[in-house]
């Protein structure tokens, strides 16, 4: 697209994923004489201003950016090509408002798991379909274990003894503080408790959605690097954050998250050559529905496979509408 003289978008869901593509696609595209530009909604207005000029007359030819792409005010040169990474993430609406961008651009749409209507779509004949279904070599498999969370003390000892051996983990949870509707752990509660308590000796962080990205950035950088050993965090990790060290996932009130969710979180430490473990901690009363989601997951590692089951339980959504799901 680029090469005849058309521009490209390349889309993503957070702003950590989307700054993880404009380096590595930089690195790949920049020897070949192709201007790479980033833009994101908490770039300052002097660096939104000067991406939005080399956007719109055409010097950016390969924009990487979040949903700031798709803000009514920014106009392409020639949009001809747009991806969109991790789709599920996105909105109807808000894939349609960056292709809408363009005269008819093609659109690339990539997911580990296809939400219900994406199946619907390929049903339908409205995209075509590439499926790559080979692991990277020497990638290990994940065992996946779901327990109810009295469990607690067990799953700290095995964490401790994993970082005693040099490994890193991920502690997720539902909510980012204590709420008063809804029963479920928050990563603020689970933070204070572990790093004050049965987690003491070991170095802990917490990552949730309301941080200014600098902070997110920080925190990140120093889990890439092994600085901090736990993260508990949100579910802002549920996609593009690449840490081959870390192999062991533990997901809290595992009953409250979809299988999409639940099969991107646990992609997280598919990341290294090390074998991983995922454990799903459940509250009682269990929905059958969740019951169902919890089984599937022990089951198989296969996107494919658990996506069909996610569109058996919640239905395809709106052929012609904005719901996503649904009979």
């Amino acid at each position: 697209a680029i090469q005849n003289g058309h521009q490209a978008a390349f889309m993503a869901p957070t702003e950590i994923l989307a700054e993880q593509h404009a380096q590595s696609l930089s690195r790949l595209f920049s020897p070949l004489g192709i201007h790479v530009t980033l833009l994101t909604g908490s770039m300052t207005a002097a660096q939104k201003r000067a991406a939005k000029s080399a956007i719109t007359s055409g010097a950016a030819q390969l924009i990487i950016g979040t949903h700031a792409l798709f803000t009514r005010e920014l106009q392409f040169h020639d949009l001809a090509l747009v991806v969109c990474d991790e789709q599920h993430r996105f909105g109807v609406a808000q894939r349609a408002a960056l292709s809408a961008k363009g005269q008819t651009p093609h659109l690339l749409v990539m997911s580990a798991t296809p939400i219900p209507r994406t199946l619907a779509l390929m049903i339908y004949g409205d995209l075509d379909v590439s499926i790559l279904n080979e692991l990277p070599p020497g990638r290990q498999k994940i065992d996946t274990f779901a327990v109810p969370s009295s469990y607690h003390e067990r799953i700290y000892a095995f964490l401790r003894k994993l970082v005693a051996e040099g490994r890193q983990a991920y502690i997720v949870c539902p909510l980012i503080e204590e709420s008063d509707a809804l029963e479920a752990r928050s990563a603020e509660k689970v933070y204070d408790e572990l790093s004050k308590g049965v987690l003491k000796s070991v170095r802990c962080a917490l990552l949730h959605g309301r941080l200014k990205p600098a902070e997110k950035e920080a925190i990140m950088a120093d889990f890439v690097a092994g600085a901090t050993q736990v993260l508990v965090s949100t579910t802002v990790i549920e996609v593009g954050v690449n840490v081959p060290n870390a192999t062991l996932m533990v997901i809290e009130n595992a009953e409250r998250f979809g299988l999409a969710q639940l099969h991107q979180l646990r992609g997280r430490i598919k990341r290294g050559y090390e074998a991983g473990t995922c454990i799903l901690l459940y509250a009682y009363p269990l929905s059958n529905i969740a019951k169902e989601r919890l089984n599937i997951m022990k089951q198989t590692e296969d996107g494919f496979y658990i996506a069909e089951k996610d569109l058996e339980l919640r239905g395809g959504g709106e052929i012609l509408g904005t719901r996503q799901s649904g009979f």
